[in-house]
């Protein structure tokens, strides 16, 4: 259906695509797998017309195409939903599917039929969303769901689909990889990017694997195992596992103490309904729980980002009420957010200047009441290197780095500060495996040394690799607390499920 054919592409000093050729057939799943900044997301970019490549050609149909923009790939019927959603928050999940080819009546957008096409095009694809709501009023889950409606509702032949599993609880990816097989039956061709390697070996027949912009490898998902994907991936002699630990029982100064918090949500309803918790220095506490259940409040309220509406707390020697962002920094709170790009950073500003983001006015960023060029250089230098940043150049701006790479830059800043607190929300998300086993490292060193971490992750395998204990939220209440000794899956999965009463383990 579609061949790319000896595709080149630079940025800068930098090449991304070395002389790239994969063909890609009606009706499969292709999966494309390879480390970050491995060229993945910006081969499928130059399919969907938002990079033009320096040399090769595309192929759709047997006739040679050029893809000038994203209009011209969705007319041939090429979509693709992004790692990093293209939606309007502030828009209905019906504006947003229709933005750009909205129905009109007397001169105006028809939004009764902009709803009733929205809700047919859910319908026939098993999704359930409501064409009415606000998309910021939606979990990421769902906006995720809004962006594949959108691609289909125009079309779309072809679904390329950036790490669509990066933000969804097992049983949406289940229900993913019920609507790629469905979509397949019907002739449809699936692209599917990914890092969750046994993922991608259960939904792909085909596997093409990237390194360092290059096309080293094609085989069937069916004839193949996770270890070779991996050592096909990062090339011998690279760590890609991180081994458990054993469990570290909370003896160190309790850094947070909190009783019967209560928030509310960006929609004003309650997002957290009375948590009890608490965090000593020298441990790991997971939150677990499926998106939406009061995770990112919580991460919110224990980083001032989000006021208190009720319940109290002792975060670092203060009360946790009236926190204001900048007095958790000051307390010594670290923060690696879910969204890195609304949260997290400056995109249009260079990696170096994205590093000293929140200690600017700090050694060895500043002298005194002046920037302090050479040590700001020689520090962020460091931090590439030790992180794998790629390409480990200061003086880019962020933007042009991979997801990967620019969630590496975020958790290396906050790692570099040394809090005595730091609150991790998703923080492999987009991450390949060699970064992941890099970042687990990191988190334990920094528990090993001290520090307590409060790791919130809708991966619960990666909740339990890492925690000492677990809190389970569900529907903005604790309806489990376990140690490692005790941890269970099965009980930790009900406990995510449904809601009872708090349950302590150990």
């Amino acid at each position: 259906m579609i061949s790319l054919r000896h595709i080149q592409k630079r940025f800068g000093a930098v090449t991304a695509l070395d002389d790239v050729s994969l063909d890609i057939g009606t009706g499969e799943v292709l999966a494309l797998v390879g480390e970050n900044g491995a060229g993945k997301s910006t081969l499928m970019n130059v399919l969907y017309g938002l990079y033009q490549p320096d040399a090769g050609e595309v192929v759709v149909d047997g006739q040679p195409v050029r893809l000038r923009s994203p209009r011209d790939a969705i007319s041939r019927g090429i979509g693709m939903v992004h790692q990093h959603f293209m939606l309007v928050p502030t828009l209905s999940v019906a504006e947003n599917v229709v933005l750009g080819r909205e129905p009109a009546r007397w001169g105006r957008m028809d939004m009764k039929r902009a709803c009733e096409e929205v809700a047919a095009t859910c319908e026939h694809f098993g999704f359930k969303l409501d064409p009415s709501a606000r998309v910021d009023t939606l979990t990421v889950g769902s906006q995720q769901k809004v962006e594949i409606v959108k691609a289909l509702h125009r079309g779309a032949q072809v679904l390329i689909l950036d790490e669509p599993t990066a933000v969804l609880t097992p049983q949406e990816a289940d229900e993913l990889f019920r609507v790629t097989r469905e979509l397949t039956a019907g002739g449809r061709t699936v692209v599917f990017i990914s890092h969750k390697l046994r993922e991608v070996l259960s939904v792909a027949e085909r596997v093409a694997v990237m390194r360092r912009g290059r096309l080293v490898a094609e085989v069937r998902a069916a004839n193949t195992r996770p270890e070779e994907l991996a050592e096909l991936m990062v090339g011998e002699g690279r760590p890609t596992t991180t081994e458990d630990q054993p469990w570290h029982p909370p003896e160190g100064e309790r850094l947070l103490e909190a009783t019967n918090l209560r928030a509310l949500g960006a929609d004003g309803r309650p997002a957290l309904q009375g948590v009890s918790l608490e965090v000593h220095a020298g441990e790991i506490v997971g939150i677990a729980g499926v998106d939406g259940n009061g995770q990112r409040e919580l991460a919110e309220v224990l980083t001032g980002l989000r006021p208190l509406a009720g319940g109290e707390g002792m975060l670092l020697g203060a009360p946790l009420a009236h926190l204001t962002p900048a007095e958790a920094r000051q307390r010594g709170v670290g923060h690696v957010p879910e969204d890195r790009l609304w949260r997290a950073v400056v995109k249009a500003m260079t990696v170096e200047e994205n590093v000293a983001l929140g200690r600017q006015a700090q050694p060895p960023f500043a002298k005194g009441l002046q920037v302090d060029f050479s040590g700001r250089r020689e520090r962020t230098q460091a931090l590439l290197q030790a992180y794998d940043v790629r390409p480990p150049d200061p003086e880019v701006p962020l933007q042009a780095l991979s997801g990967g790479n620019q969630q590496k830059v975020v958790v290396a800043r906050e790692l570099d500060a040394k809090p005595k607190l730091l609150v991790v929300v998703q923080p492999t998300r987009g991450l390949d495996i060699g970064a992941v086993a890099q970042v687990h490292a990191k988190l334990r060193e920094a528990r090993d040394n001290g520090a307590g971490v409060v790791l919130v992750s809708l991966d619960l395998e990666e909740v339990l690799k890492l925690s000492d204990r677990v809190y389970v939220l569900f529907e903005g209440r604790v309806t489990g607390t376990f140690n490692r000794p005790e941890f269970d899956e099965r009980e930790l999965g009900r406990r995510m499920l449904a809601a009872g009463e708090e349950v302590a383990h150990g």
